[in-house]
């Protein structure tokens, strides 16, 4: 029996798809979208705020069925700076551009997202920012544009 060699074509693969998010994640973009609101979940049983909100409590592994409206505000516990490329299809924005983990006023846990009318230098841990909302909302965590700091009032 002849042997061949293996052929090989090298190519990329583009595979389209939908993503079913769940219940908890379905309601808390559907809040944003329609109402500008960030919502978690609150645990009643060791009583943390969970955002982005969860189904069941990593910590005491109850199921989480308690909303919990949250504001605008939170504090800014990292950041970084994104200054490379792997695909705008996989990068919602060209770089360079700001990432940071803000955690709610009122959460346990933060939320990563982008950073705006700032830069780099002007950053500092625990900085007051608030989110900012895009005009025409999708029902996606995209509709937060970005969170921006807060000016002291001088």
């Amino acid at each position: 029996m002849k042997t061949r060699e293996p052929l090989q074509v090298l190519g990329r693969l583009y595979v389209p798809y939908a993503n079913w998010v769940g219940e908890t994640t379905s309601q808390f973009l559907c809040e944003l979208r329609d109402k500008r609101r960030l919502r978690g979940t609150g645990c009643s049983e060791c009583g943390k705020v969970f955002m982005p909100p969860r189904s069941v409590c990593p910590t005491c592994l109850a199921s989480l069925e308690t909303w919990v409206d949250l504001p605008t505000t939170g504090l800014l516990m990292t950041y970084t700076s994104v200054h490379y490329s792997f695909g705008r299809e996989y990068q919602p924005m060209d770089p360079p551009y700001l990432l940071g983990i803000i955690r709610l006023d009122g959460a346990d846990t933060g939320l990563c997202h982008f950073l705006g009318e700032t830069s780099f230098e002007e950053l500092r841990v625990g900085m007051k920012v608030e989110a900012v909302f895009k005009e025409n909302r999708e029902g996606n965590i995209l509709d937060i544009a970005y969170f921006r700091p807060i000016k002291a009032a001088s």
